[in-house]
């Protein structure tokens, strides 16, 4: 099956996501990155320019994927992406530090990161507002959440019943002018009687209650 979606992607057209690209822009979304499973070490150089032109052609400024914890491949992956005019940001879960990415970002301007602010705080991290501030021009785009920290027992909890600096966070953002978008990651359990769309509404209302 591997092979099969190879060869795919080698031969495929990108009208489909110039269509898709088109059926969200005029729905007033605007796609900022990609994620397929197509730049993992196991992966052709085909496939991980087709998912690089892929992602271009849907309008994104850089594709995603768990960070592979190979020098060589982090290194492959950012030429590539340097010839592709795109970015390469890498996620990571709790083995987040704040030198996590810096081989990564030290072998190519189009290496960067997604940062996860919640698994940060659940990795134990003291100061997870100091990596925006530090890394904030290297940063492509940064997942929220609510998690607690190690001592509170690392649950994954509804926004501002954790330990993760949501609100401060934003508000660095937004008075230091930082560009990176923040995604509302909904991963804690939804109350019974209620739905994910539910849950993402109470989310965005207190991004906005955080920046008012």
């Amino acid at each position: 099956y591997t092979k099969v979606v190879a060869q795919w992607r080698s031969t495929v057209s990108m009208d489909k996501f110039e269509e898709l690209r088109k059926m969200y822009n005029d729905a007033g979304v605007t796609i900022y990155a990609f994620k397929p499973r197509a730049f993992g070490k196991d992966n052709t150089d085909a496939e991980i320019d087709w998912g690089m032109r892929a992602a271009k052609t849907l309008g994104a400024s850089h594709v995603t994927l768990e960070h592979p914890g190979d020098d060589v491949h982090t290194q492959k992956l950012g030429d590539m992406a340097k010839k592709h005019g795109i970015f390469v940001a890498y996620h990571g879960h709790e083995q987040q530090t704040p030198t996590f990415w810096d081989t990564a970002l030290k072998q190519s301007k189009h290496n960067a990161l997604n940062l996860d602010l919640g698994h940060y705080v659940a990795a134990g991290n003291t100061d997870p507002l100091e990596i925006i501030k530090s890394k904030h021009n290297r940063i492509m785009s940064m997942h929220t959440k609510d998690r607690q920290t190690p001592e509170h027992g690392k649950g994954n909890v509804p926004w501002g019943t954790g330990d993760t600096p949501i609100s401060q966070a934003l508000q660095l953002m937004r008075d230091n002018n930082y560009k990176f978008p923040a995604t509302i990651e909904l991963e804690y359990n939804i109350p019974e009687g209620s739905n994910a769309i539910e849950e993402v509404k109470k989310c965005l209302k207190y991004c906005e209650k955080s920046l008012s």
